[in-house]
């Protein structure tokens, strides 16, 4: 059962997200059905669905990217739609489907994201130079962005979503593509951000992945929140994949499939 907040979030400790109401529609279709939820600040908060559950419409809506048609957003009690600028400063964005700069190197590519949140110049090459050396990118630096992997891509995108040190990132599958070596050392990165203050929301379908990462997670279905909470509330004593089967449905036992046995 989802325990969604209600009414404007506190002023006094306003959580890293708050959602209120969020709906959106595309040509009489609901995508995202007026889901509402925290985001604690200081959590490592999952959002997880099948496809077309309504994720991504619901992160672009939370980060400014799509305006949406019912509902409320604040960044750290900052209004998304009535602030927008003082919001989005607050956050770093790795969304999925945006296209890149990719013209640029990946060190252009860095450096520009730093520039244009108003950083000087010198803290921006030292930042981009810990960045492209954590994310092991250090010898494609100079490479053009449109040549690289999709898993460098990704890497690329994060980079540019840190350079500012904002107090949020959200991250719409930032593991996909990626390999297990580098995505080993994303989660590390991620981890030592959060235990340091930040707030990460990171959208997976791999169950085990937000289990393992996750202290919150959110289950989004057909543009609807059913279930909400720490990611042990959520998976009731079991995996957190098999609750999440249980509450989305759709499982199919391959019955009629007889002609592919081999023996």
């Amino acid at each position: 059962m989802v325990t969604a907040p209600e009414g404007h979030p506190s002023q006094d400790a306003p959580p890293a997200i708050a959602v209120r109401g969020l709906g959106k529609s595309f040509d009489g279709t609901v995508a995202v059905n007026g889901v509402s939820f925290d985001v604690p600040v200081g959590s490592f908060f999952g959002v997880v669905g099948p496809n077309g559950a309504g994720k991504t419409t619901t992160l672009s809506m939370v980060t400014g990217l799509l305006r949406p048609d019912a509902g409320n957003v604040w960044i750290n009690g900052v209004d998304m739609w009535a602030d927008s600028l003082q919001a989005k400063k607050l956050l770093g964005v790795l969304a999925d489907g945006v296209r890149l700069f990719d013209r640029l190197s990946g060190r252009q590519l860095v450096t520009y994201a730093g520039l244009l949140r108003g950083m000087d110049r010198e803290t921006v090459a030292e930042r981009t130079d810990d960045l492209l050396r954590a994310l092991d990118l250090a010898d494609a630096g100079d490479k053009l962005v449109v040549d690289y992997s999709a898993g460098m891509t990704k890497k690329i995108a994060l980079a540019s979503a840190m350079i500012h040190a904002p107090r949020t990132l959200i991250l719409d599958e930032p593991f996909e593509a990626v390999d297990p070596v580098s995505a080993a050392n994303i989660r590390s990165i991620l981890h030592d951000y959060v235990t340091h203050g930040g707030t990460v929301v990171v959208s997976s379908h791999v169950m085990d992945l937000v289990q393992r990462m996750c202290s919150h997670v959110a289950v989004m279905a057909r543009g609807n929140l059913l279930a909400l909470g720490t990611v042990d509330e959520v998976r009731q004593g079991g995996s957190l994949e098999d609750r999440f089967v249980d509450l989305v449905g759709g499982r199919s036992s391959g019955e009629g499939l007889s002609w592919l046995h081999t023996s």
